[in-house]
C-alpha cells in the first residue's frame, strides 16, 4: 500500500508580511509562525509530497493601495482607511484615473455584496521584485534543501497581479475581472490540491488570505473529506487590528471539520 500523500498549502510567506524592520505590513508572531513552517518542512522530509507556495504580488498602483485613491483636494486615503461604497458615490474618494471610477464604485458595491470585507487601503506592500516579495529566509532555506534532497519543485502560485480587483485566496479574487481569467476560480490549483490524500494549510495573514482560502477551498472540497484539512494554529496570525475576525474564522473552520492542531502535533 503507497503513503499517503501530504501536501502543504503555504499562504504568503512573505518578508511584508513578517514582523521584521522594513516591512510593509508586518503582522506580530509571523517569523515564529513560519520558522515553525521552516521546522515542519525539514521534519517531515519525505513524507512531504507537494509544497504550495502562494505569493502576493502588487505594483505600486493598485485598487487596495493609497495611489489608487483621492479625495476632492486629490490627497490619496491613509494606510488602513475603508472606503465604502457610499463614500465612492457621494465623491468623498474617487479614483484617480477617471476612466476607473464607474469599476470603482461598481468593486466596491461587489466586495460588501459578498459580505466578506469592505475596502482597506493597505501600505503598498509585496511589490514585485523588491525585498518584501520574497519569501522568508528560514521559509525558503527549508524549502530549498527540502527540493534537493527529494527531488522536488515548489509550485509557487503568483496572485494579485490584477490592479482592479484583490486577490486574498489562491483560489480566485475577491471580485472577478471578466476580462482577466486569471481572476476567476482556479480550477487547475484545486484539482492540484484534492490530490492530496492530506492538506496542510499555514501562512499569513490569518484574517484574510488563509481565511478567505479555505473558505473558497471548502465550496469545492468534498463534503466527507474535510477532516483530510489541516489547519496549523501555530503558523498563522492575524492582521492587528483584525483579531476578531480570525478567531471567528478558526470557530467557522472548527465548526465546518477542518482539523485544527499545531505545528508539533502529529499529521496523521
Amino acid at each position: 500500500m503507497s503513503e499517503p500523500k501530504l501536501h502543504l498549502l503555504l499562504i504568503d510567506p512573505q518578508n511584508d508580511f513578517c514582523d521584521l524592520p522594513g516591512a510593509a505590513l508586518p503582522v506580530p508572531g509571523a517569523v515564529a509562525g513560519l520558522q515553525r513552517v521552516a521546522a515542519l518542512v525539514e521534519r517531515l522530509g519525505p513524507r512531504l509530497d507537494q509544497v504550495h507556495l502562494t505569493l502576493d504580488s502588487h505594483q505600486p498602483l493598485h485598487i487596495a493601495h493609497p495611489h489608487w485613491w483621492q479625495d476632492a483636494r486629490g490627497r490619496p486615503p491613509a494606510p488602513f482607511t475603508q472606503i465604502g461604497a457610499d463614500e465612492v458615490a457621494s465623491g468623498r474618494w474617487q479614483t484617480r484615473d477617471p476612466a476607473q471610477r464607474a469599476h470603482g464604485l461598481a468593486y466596491v458595491r461587489a466586495l460588501e455584496a459578498g459580505g466578506r470585507y469592505r475596502l482597506v487601503i493597505w501600505p503598498e506592500h509585496c511589490l514585485v521584485g523588491g525585498w518584501g516579495h520574497g519569501v522568508q529566509q528560514d521559509v525558503h532555506q527549508a524549502l530549498n534543501n527540502w527540493g534537493r534532497a527529494q527531488g522536488r519543485l515548489v509550485d509557487f502560485i503568483a496572485k494579485g497581479g490584477n490592479p482592479r480587483t484583490e486577490h486574498y485566496s489562491a483560489l480566485r479574487a475577491e471580485v472577478a475581472d471578466p476580462t482577466d481569467p486569471s481572476t476567476e476560480l482556479d480550477a487547475r490549483l484545486i484539482a492540484r490540491l484534492q490530490d492530496a490524500d492530506t492538506l496542510v494549510v499555514a501562512g499569513e495573514a490569518l484574517s484574510h488570505c488563509v481565511a478567505s482560502t479555505l473558505r473558497d477551498l471548502l465550496e469545492v472540497w468534498p463534503a466527507d473529506r474535510r477532516q483530510d484539512l489541516v489547519l496549523l494554529t501555530d503558523c498563522s496570525h492575524s492582521v492587528p487590528g483584525f483579531d476578531d475576525q480570525g478567531k471567528a474564522f478558526l470557530a467557522e473552520m472548527r465548526a465546518a471539520g477542518v482539523r485544527l492542531v499545531a505545528s508539533t502535533d502529529e499529521l496523521f
